[in-house]
């Protein structure tokens, strides 16, 4: 399969208040062979509990845009709209396993030769009253209220749910051949990635987790990596009293015999951002890989006893030398997706 790496690159207009090489550089790119996959968990909630507001008045208090801007798809077409980028653009919607799903089919257009150049990840905004509303009557958010610090905690024994955050994340990824012919700042390789279904539950994660370690293995073998080359894991582990054990059991269960392995949650310092959880996440992965440092698991103040806590990594960042990096995200539905980055090296 071809290579493809991501690089730095500021991705909009409106972000060169200096000009210079960057606007150089958006300008030589072939908009034909240029694509945006950015999705949402959520889609524009804010705007349609806006526009319920206002129907409680009139239909003319409504604000015009609405519905352009809360369809999901709107984020990637605003972002080709602004660079003028006129390959595949679109939104995909999987719950907390979005992003990843954007960033696996961005690399698949590459691939196969669709594109050169692809924005992809994700974003999400709906922490306000409808949105925590929602996750508090199904009962998936913390309620420790009394010290919200300390309410994400995953893998720990108090864990009682998981804490909504929002943002969003975005990698270019890009063809090696292109990216080496002008020069760009390579940050890592992207290997591969996969998406199963536990087919269980609409929330549940399957006791057994064997969705998610199906998933894992699909992406190695998609990826062409020994399970003994991966020794770094972000996991999903948001910080759910099911959801956290079902998937340090599948890691243990694909990786027993890697003691070099370390794994942490980035979850457990920004919260869960549904959609955008795996774009920023693999941005915290491919941030490991280039500085050398994994980050703490904060909270995680007494251990579930099925941990092993030489594989954790715990209140303190630790030195690692990154060959392979697997980011995890998972989400309702039962929806599983794994990808895997690597430390570019030209051969």
């Amino acid at each position: 399969m071809d290579k493809f790496m991501l690089y730095s690159l500021v991705a909009g207009k409106k972000a060169l208040a200096d000009g210079g090489l960057i606007e150089e550089t958006l300008e030589a790119l072939e908009k034909s062979r240029c694509g945006v996959i950015i999705g949402t968990a959520m889609g524009g909630m804010k705007m349609f509990s806006d526009a319920i507001e206002a129907l409680k008045s009139s239909y003319r208090k409504m604000n015009p845009f609405c519905v352009p801007f809360a369809v999901s798809n709107m984020g990637s077409a605003m972002t080709a709209i602004d660079l003028g980028w006129t390959g595949p653009t679109y939104s995909i919607g999987a719950a907390c396993a979005t992003s990843n799903l954007c960033i696996i089919s961005a690399a698949n257009h590459i691939i196969r030769g669709e594109a050169d150049v692809m924005l992809s990840g994700g974003s999400e905004a709906v922490v306000i009253p409808i949105g925590l509303g929602g996750f508090v009557a199904c009962g998936g958010l913390s309620r420790k209220n009394e010290d919200p610090t300390k309410a994400s905690r995953p893998w720990d024994m108090d864990r009682d749910g998981f804490v909504m955050g929002e943002g969003a994340g975005v990698l270019l990824l890009e063809e090696l051949g292109h990216a080496m012919a002008r020069g760009a700042e390579i940050y890592a390789e992207f290997l591969g990635g996969s998406t199963t279904c536990n087919a269980y539950h609409i929330v549940q994660p399957h006791p057994k987790g064997e969705g998610v370690l199906l998933c894992i293995e699909k992406a190695l073998h998609e990826a062409g990596v020994k399970k003994e080359d991966v020794n770094y894991v972000n996991a999903h582990a948001s910080s759910t009293k099911l959801g956290d054990i079902e998937e340090y059991q599948a890691l243990i269960r694909c990786f027993d015999q890697n003691i070099e392995l370390k794994i942490n949650s980035t979850k457990s310092m920004i919260g869960d951002l549904l959609g955008a959880a795996g774009a920023v996440e693999a941005v915290a992965t491919i941030q490991a890989i280039r500085r050398g440092w994994v980050h703490p698991t904060i909270n995680l103040d007494k251990p579930e006893e099925i941990l092993d806590m030489n594989l954790i990594v715990g209140a303190k960042k630790e030195r690692l030398n990154v060959k392979v990096a697997l980011s995890n995200s998972f989400g309702f539905g039962g929806l599983n997706s794994s990808i895997l980055f690597a430390p570019f090296k030209e051969f």
